[in-house]
């Protein structure tokens, strides 16, 4: 069992239960990929696993879930929703390194500026996030450019314990992945142009931020090599503008 398996068994199950959930197609050749690091005793293997699923009003539902034994646990879950609502994404970002664990949780807004939507989408879940904050504590430097793809319900923490993780951050990752369930109950499509354009174009700054500063490229460009890499996070990971092109070939 590895340090995030739980947290992917739980989130599935749980999307399962509340959501139409269907299998969102995962690129041939990502499904699963392994490699070899470190050299004699000290050598591991790091297997990524990749999982994909849609709902009525989510586009696409996507973990990364890497194990490299003592070396590397990380579990990359994010939602993206349709384009025709407003929802903030889910995103998820826990990390475990030699040096200790990394972990990024938030309900990652469209519209950091706008009060109504700071009122709509960050406000019920501030409680949840003071709920956490004693027992995981705000994580410290965070880039500047990153600020604006963050709600003020942030998560983000460095616990030292993996106590801390198999158990507060756990706790607070199902606490926020509920939350985020009930807003997509409540989530109306929007219908006006204005609306739908800003909801695109929103989604795909956030995309191509992501996708341009991917914290994982380097990792997964020394196990898997660049090739594999830049298709992985243009193709799978982070895939709406290939989508959208795509849309507009045919």
């Amino acid at each position: 069992m590895t340090l995030y398996q739980p947290f992917l068994d739980y989130a599935i199950a749980l999307l399962q239960e509340r959501l139409d959930l269907q299998p969102y197609p995962i690129p041939v050749g990502f499904e699963s990929k392994s490699a070899v690091v470190g050299k004699g005793k000290h050598q591991d293997q790091v297997l990524t696993t990749s999982y994909g699923y849609q709902a009525p009003k989510l586009r696409q539902i996507r973990a990364a879930h890497v194990q490299g034994g003592n070396v590397l646990q990380v579990l990359n879950f994010v939602i993206f929703p349709h384009l025709n609502y407003d929802l903030p994404f889910f995103g998820a970002d826990l990390v475990t390194l030699p040096g200790g664990h990394l972990i990024a949780l938030d309900m990652q807004p469209l519209f950091r500026d706008d009060p109504a939507y700071q009122e709509k989408y960050t406000k019920p879940i501030l409680p949840i996030f003071q709920a956490y904050q004693p027992q995981l504590p705000w994580g410290g430097d965070f880039p500047e450019e990153a600020r604006p793809f963050f709600s003020p319900a942030f998560l983000w923490t460095r616990p030292q314990a993996t106590e801390a993780v198999e158990n507060d951050v756990f706790a607070a990752f199902q606490d926020y992945l509920q939350a985020y369930l009930d807003f997509v109950d409540q989530a109306e499509p929007a219908t006006d142009a204005q609306a739908l354009r800003e909801i695109e174009e929103a989604q795909l700054r956030y995309l191509r931020y992501r996708a341009e500063k991917d914290p994982a490229r380097g990792m997964f460009t020394r196990f898997y090599g660049t090739e594999w890499t830049e298709e992985y996070i243009h193709g799978f990971l982070f895939d709406l503008e290939r989508k959208l092109s795509g849309v507009a070939d045919h």
